[in-house]
């Protein structure tokens, strides 16, 4: 028996993910028509031995307990048990009673994960997003040496971006890493942390070493000051840095290198890019999500929904004009309207969003329940990894640059704004609520 664990953080991250997380959970964020984390369970179920899938986190459980329903009703028919504790083994989302770090929750909720004596199981961060090749990379670690803790799935990114990652160096014939660091300051190596392991059993000792070291520089400080000296509750433990930069070069640490598709998912360009990436699989896993592709001649035609260029996905209960046109790299969420004439590529249209007559949207996010007015542009700019670069990864660069001007990206809509007809937004971001009386260019709507 396997286990996987997905760790989703808590409200205070996924800050450069705003204004699309002021409403929705970023784990919960639909990309390709599945929220973001959906696309982890998705994988890890197809493990034939994976028994039991833990979400950990500290978003409060009203937030995460509708996801993980749908999800366990989903699944009903197999053997996956997908649990929503709240701190309490009996109930179900393992929530953390406070941030404690990358590997603090697995080591504070480390009575769950051991539960039923399962032979390892598998890490998953909640912010990525990836084939996931889980069974090769189960089968890898399985036939490394029996002093194997850790393996990581690694990937290849540019020497330039690689240092935005934890980089590691290991032996190409036996895995084996020899050197560990996250983000460092000068090159290291272009292979890259995925943010993807299998974990044998044994990782709880190191953690519980790491724990009770901890513990050792709490009695060092006087009782008047609370947590390790820097704001940090004692069981706060930082996966990266404390436990995999220490393991290399032990034969405890190793890497499988894998050429599948990967990104994380940052920003609200990134989505979009995540996007397009999840609907190109699911011709190969799932093609009955995909809307049928080619020109639709007629209101007559009912082969087509409207005019489709692939690859797109249009909710069930969406309404579609069949004079739209949608694609490349198009989902619509549910309850969305979608008027006449309407052209749409390289966008995600959130749930009960209203779209009118002949507007045109381009490389945008459209929130939910935000009404567009007809004959409106809306338009952002791609951010797309360097297809000239190979192995180039997404940037994520600051909202403004150094002269204070906002960096060019995706048009970005909150929940529930309006925008009347004939308007023009173009490279902005709209917080949510708002209503707007003209157009707008590269700017913040606050």
């Amino acid at each position: 028996m396997i286990k996987a664990v997905i760790l989703i953080g808590g409200p205070q991250k996924g800050t450069r993910f705003r204004p699309l997380s002021l409403d929705t959970p970023k784990p919960l964020f639909p990309v390709a028509g599945r929220p973001l984390i959906a696309h982890h369970i998705e994988a890890c179920v197809q493990l034939k031995e994976l028994k039991e899938i833990l979400i950990i986190g500290f978003y409060p459980q009203t937030q995460m307990e509708g996801f993980v329903g749908d999800m366990q009703a989903l699944y009903s028919s197999s053997n996956i048990n997908i649990r929503r504790v709240k701190h309490k083994p009996q109930l179900t989302y393992l929530q953390e009673f406070t941030s404690l770090g990358t590997a603090g929750g697995m080591y504070h909720f480390r009575d769950q994960i051991r539960a039923g004596n399962p032979r390892a199981f598998f890490v998953l961060n909640g912010d990525v997003c990836a084939d996931f090749p889980l069974q090769e990379l189960y089968t890898f670690h399985t036939e490394r040496p029996s002093s194997a803790l850790v393996t990581i799935m690694s990937t290849e990114a540019t020497r330039q971006q690689s240092l935005h990652y934890g980089c590691l160096v290991f032996d190409r014939a036996s895995g084996a890493v020899s050197h560990y660091v996250e983000k460092p300051s000068s090159y290291v190596s272009t292979f890259i942390n995925c943010g993807v392991y299998v974990c044998s059993m044994d990782i709880f000792t190191k953690l519980a070493q790491i724990f009770h070291a901890k513990g050792e520089e709490y009695s060092c400080l006087s009782y008047s000051c609370s947590g390790n000296g820097n704001g940090k509750e004692q069981g706060h433990i930082k996966w990266e840095q404390e436990v995999l930069t220490p393991l290399a070069g032990t034969d405890m640490l190793f890497a499988m290198p894998v050429p599948n598709w990967w990104s994380q998912l940052k920003t609200a360009g990134s989505a979009i890019y995540a996007n397009r990436h999840y609907l190109a699989l699911y011709r190969r896993t799932h093609p009955e999500r995909l809307a049928n592709v080619g020109h639709k001649r007629g209101e007559g035609d009912g082969n087509l929904i409207c005019t489709v260029y692939p690859d797109v996905y249009v909710h069930p209960s969406a309404t579609v004009h069949h004079s739209a046109v949608l694609g490349p790299n198009v989902a619509i969420g549910p309850g969305v309207t979608i008027g006449p004439g309407v052209r749409i590529r390289e966008s995600i249209v959130l749930e009960q969003a209203q779209i009118k007559d002949h507007t045109l949207i381009l490389h945008s996010i459209v929130g939910r329940g935000c009404t567009i007015g007809a004959w409106t542009r809306v338009e952002g700019t791609p951010s797309d990894p360097d297809p000239n670069k190979p192995f180039a990864k997404m940037e994520n660069p600051p909202l403004f640059n150094n002269e204070g001007k906002l960096n060019p990206s995706i048009t970005i809509l909150g929940c529930f704004v309006q925008i009347p007809a004939e308007k023009i937004l173009l490279n902005s971001i709209v917080l949510p609520h708002k209503e707007l009386s003209r157009s707008f260019k590269n700017e913040i709507i606050l």
